[in-house]
C-alpha cells in the first residue's frame, strides 16, 4: 500500500506497528517524507538541508533487516530530523548562522551513532536560532533560513530555539527530531506546534557532536507527536559516553512510576485564568492527587540567565573578537554579543554558589511529589539551571489558534516517571489531530509561508 498524506502524522509506535505489518516500507516511507520536506519545509523555513543519499541507503537496510527477521527496536525504519547543531558526516552542520554556513565535520555525533544503531533513518538537519539564541535574537530576524513558523498558524513563530524540528515535526515532514534545550528551547516550539518534547535530565544523553552554548546547561532531547513516541526515543540514546565528561553513568537511577503507587503532583498559585491549564487538572484528578505548594523564592531566572551569557561568551570568544559575530542575522546579536564578555569571574561564582542552593532547596521541596504540574513553559529558568527533567504536551489551542501546552517537571533522573505520566493523561484526553494540518494553508497555498511568499 502507498503511504498516505495521514500516515506521515502518526506517532512513534504506530510507525513502527505499520512497518512491521508490511502496510508500507522504510524506503516507502522515507521517499513519502522527504518529497515533504522539499514541498512543505521551506513554507514554514524548517529545513536546512535533506540527507536523501543517507536516507534512503539506511532505509534499505532497515527494510533488508527486517525482512530478515533482524529487529533494532522501535525506532528501526522510522525517519528523524536533527536540529542543524548536529554534527553528521559528509553534511554541513551549520549551527543556522551564516559564519558557519559551510562548516563540516568529519564524524558524527554520539546520538547519530546511536540512532544508526537502533536502525531510525536521518532524512534532514533541520533550521534553528542562529547559535541557539547564543547571541541574542529577534523575532523577525533568527537565522539565515528565515523565521521558522507553527504549521497551526503561518504568522506565528515555532518557537526557538529548536524551530525547526518543532515545525517539522507537527507538520508530518518526519516522524520524530531531535532539539535542544538550554532555556526552553525544546519546550518553547514544542508548545507552539502541539508536540510532546522530553527535556532529559542534564548528563543523561550525551552532547558529543553537537554545538555547544552552555556547558553546564544544554541538553538534546526528543520531540514527537506522543509522549510515548518520546519514551521509546529516549531508551534509545540514553546513557554515558566516554567522549562526553558530563554525560553520566546513572542509568540505573532513571526513575519510573511504579504501577501500584498512587501518582502525587503538586502546581503553584499561578493566579493565572487558563482555561485549558484548569481542564487538564481536572483531567489528571482522574488518576492522580494534586497539591498546591510554594517553591523557595530564590533568584532562578537571574543565575541561569548569567551563567548561559558567561558560558556563551566563552564558547563564542573567537566569533565576537574577530568581529564575524556582526555577520550573524539578528542585529541584538551583533551588538549584545560583545556585552558577553563583560561578566565578571566574581559574578559567575557567585551564580554558580547560588545554583546548588537553587538544587538542593527544589528538590527537597519535590521530593514527596512525582511532578510538579504547569501551563506552558513556567518554571523554565528554574528547572534548566537545575538540570532537571521535563516534559511538554499539548492541552489545547489558544484564541489563534496556535496550542498551549501542560509541563510535567521532575526531580533529577525522573525521566521515564514524567513519560509514563504524560502517557496516562494523553490515552484519557483528547490530543491533537494532526491530520488536521491539511486542510489548512501549509498544506493548500502554493504562496503559505514566508520564504515563498
Amino acid at each position: 500500500m502507498p503511504v498516505s498524506d495521514e500516515d506521515l502524522f502518526d506517532t512513534v509506535p504506530e510507525l513502527g506497528e505499520k512497518l512491521r505489518d508490511g502496510e508500507f516500507t522504510s524506503r516507502e516511507l522515507t521517499e513519502a517524507y522527504l518529497d515533504r520536506l522539499e514541498e512543505i519545509g521551506p513554507k514554514l523555513n524548517a529545513v536546512v538541508t535533506t540527507t536523501e543519499e543517507r536516507a534512503l541507503e539506511y532505509a534499505d537496510r532497515a527494510d533488508a533487516e527486517l525482512a530478515n527477521g533482524v529487529d533494532r527496536g522501535p525506532l528501526h525504519g522510522i525517519p528523524y530530523g536533527l536540529k542543524d547543531l548536529v554534527a553528521v558526516d559528509g553534511y554541513e552542520t551549520t549551527w543556522g548562522a551564516a559564519p558557519y554556513r559551510d562548516q563540516e565535520f568529519d564524524y558524527n555525533a554520539e546520538i547519530v551513532e546511536r540512532f544508526d544503531d537502533a536502525g531510525a533513518v536521518l532524512v534532514a538537519k533541520l533550521a534553528m536560532v542562529e547559535l541557539a539564541g547564543g547571541m541574542g535574537y529577534s523575532p523577525d530576524a533568527m537565522s539565515f533560513t528565515g523565521t521558522a513558523y507553527t504549521p497551526w498558524n503561518l504568522d506565528v513563530w515555532s518557537g526557538g530555539s529548536s524551530s525547526g524540528p518543532g515545525a517539522a515535526t507537527a507538520a508530518g515532514l518526519v516522524g520524530f527530531s531531535i532539539g535542544s534545550e538550554t532555556w526552553g528551547s525544546i519546550f518553547s516550539p514544542s508548545g507552539n506546534c502541539g508536540l510532546s518534547g522530553l527535556r532529559p535530565t542534564y548528563g543523561a544523553i550525551s552532547r558529543y557532536g553537537a554545538m555547544a552554548l552552555s556547558y553546564t546547561m544544554d541538553k538534546l532531547g526528543p520531540m514527537c507527536r506522543s509522549a510515548e513516541g518520546c519514551e521509546m526515543v529516549f531508551e534509545a540514546i540514553a546513557g554515558p559516553d566516554p567522549k562526553d565528561h558530563t554525560s553520566l553513568d546513572r542509568m540505573d537511577t532513571i526513575r519510573s512510576l511504579e504501577p501500584s503507587d498512587p501518582v502525587r503532583l503538586a502546581t503553584l498559585d499561578l493566579e493565572a485564568d487558563d482555561t485549558n491549564f484548569q481542564d487538564s487538572l481536572e483531567t489528571l484528578r482522574e488518576f492522580a492527587e494534586i497539591e498546591e505548594i510554594s517553591l523557595p523564592d530564590l533568584p532562578y531566572g537571574e543565575t541561569a540567565s548569567l551563567t548561559l551569557f558567561a558560558e556563551a561568551g566563552s564558547v563564542f570568544d573567537d566569533l565576537i573578537e574577530s568581529g564575524d559575530v556582526q555577520d550573524l542575522t539578528s542585529p541584538q546579536g551583533s551588538i549584545g554579543g560583545y556585552a558577553y564578555d563583560t561578566i565578571l569571574a566574581k559574578d559567575y561564582i557567585t551564580a554558580n554558589r547560588i545554583r546548588r542552593k537553587i538544587q538542593v532547596q527544589l528538590d527537597e521541596a519535590m521530593a514527596p511529589y512525582d511532578a510538579v504540574v504547569l501551563p506552558n513553559r513556567a518554571l523554565g529558568g528554574a528547572a534548566n539551571i537545575a538540570g532537571l527533567p521535563g516534559i511538554s504536551i499539548p492541552n489545547g489551542f489558544d484564541e489563534e489558534g496556535v496550542p498551549t501546552a501542560l509541563i510535567f517537571t521532575g526531580r533529577a533522573f525522573s525521566d521515564l516517571k514524567l513519560a509514563e505520566i504524560a502517557k496516562e493523561y494523553q490515552s484519557r484526553a483528547e490530543g491533537v489531530d494532526y491530520t488536521e494540518l491539511l486542510d489548512m494553508p501549509v498544506y493548500q497555498d502554493e504562496d503559505a509561508g514566508a520564504a515563498s511568499s
